[in-house]
């Protein structure tokens, strides 16, 4: 095939809508694209709803592809509806913990000590807005915690 037959390349972004269009346990998810891993946080997750029974599978699926297998991970029970102890994804026991990290933050632990942060954007957020928290939180010299990329990505009340 010529070069000039190859199909163009679906852009990289997400429409707009996205967010709308998606149904709930679908993950929307940016992870950092260096090995570095000298940033606060590894990537950002948008949910689409607060039940964590929902939206954690397609969340530990899409992240097993990339990391191998999660084990534990890490919540604020405060932030999810109906937090159990352990969910079974793809056959794989994946343990819960209620961990003071905030609604934010989401740990993913890989193994037994390799640990992932990953910034939570809340479901109610705008498109525009999730996308620029999303891409602060996957640069690779962020060192600004999870709590202030969304303070700062939040436009003010009109």
């Amino acid at each position: 095939m010529a070069d000039s037959e190859i199909p163009p390349r679906p852009p990289l972004l997400l429409p707009d809508a996205i967010h709308q269009a998606v149904n709930p346990g679908t993950a929307l998810l940016r992870l950092e694209t260096t090995r570095s891993r000298e940033g606060l946080l590894d990537g950002a997750w948008w949910p689409r709803t607060r039940d964590i029974k929902t939206e954690l599978p397609a969340l530990i699926s899409t992240l097993t592809e990339y990391l191998g297998p999660i084990t534990r991970v890490g919540v604020d029970a405060s932030a999810w509806n109906g937090l159990p102890t352990r969910l079974v994804i793809d056959d794989q026991v994946v343990h819960l913990d209620s961990d003071p990290v905030g609604d934010d933050t989401i740990l993913i632990t890989r193994g037994h000590n390799d640990h992932f942060a990953l910034l939570v954007v809340p479901p109610d957020t705008t498109a525009d807005t999730a996308r620029e928290a999303m891409a602060r939180a996957v640069r690779a010299d962020n060192i600004t915690e999870a709590a202030q990329i969304l303070i700062a990505t939040t436009p003010d009340p009109e």
